[in-house]
């Protein structure tokens, strides 16, 4: 099986244990969810650990940001989709959506801003051009859209 670059989409059932008291899935599950799905994706992908370590580096999460819309029960089947939608310098950001099966409603959205560290020292270095050329034309687009996109997400309150 392999994944498109820019947009992988899976769905999974809620399970029991991810619940919170309220019978809703805890918030920390969401970006859990959202990390399993870079890492999943990237993999199916190619461009996954092994790719990584070929390259002498690895993705490290530097931020992530949650928006919450609907809250996802036992029993619902999620749909979730991540989106490669910034790569440039020693940075990427992926966008994942969180939707319940059953009625389309977006339940919470992740954005996910990582750092390319060497493996050499953990330092930030830039992406291998491979990933800058791949990103290219979803980074410009973001930017078209929002040319503050990144100082807005580094600006947000609550890191």
């Amino acid at each position: 099986m392999s994944a498109d670059f820019a947009c992988y989409t899976t769905r999974w059932p809620v399970r029991n244990y991810e619940l919170d008291s309220n019978g809703h899935v805890n918030n920390a599950v969401y970006l859990n969810w959202a990390e399993q799905m870079a890492m999943e994706h990237a993999e199916l992908a190619g461009y996954g650990r092994a790719w990584s370590r070929a390259q002498g580096g690895w993705w490290l999460v530097h931020r992530s940001l949650i928006t919450h819309h609907r809250p996802a029960q036992f029993g619902d089947v999620v749909e979730l989709t991540v989106r490669v939608i910034y790569l440039r310098g020693s940075r990427g950001v992926r966008q994942t959506e969180i939707r319940r099966v059953a009625d389309g409603e977006a339940l919470a959205e992740v954005l996910t801003e990582w750092v390319w560290v060497r493996e050499s020292d953990g330092r930030p270095a830039r992406l291998p051009r491979e990933l800058q050329e791949l990103g290219r034309s979803a980074t410009e687009a973001t930017l078209a859209r929002d040319p503050g996109f990144l100082q807005a997400l580094r600006r947000t309150p609550g890191r």
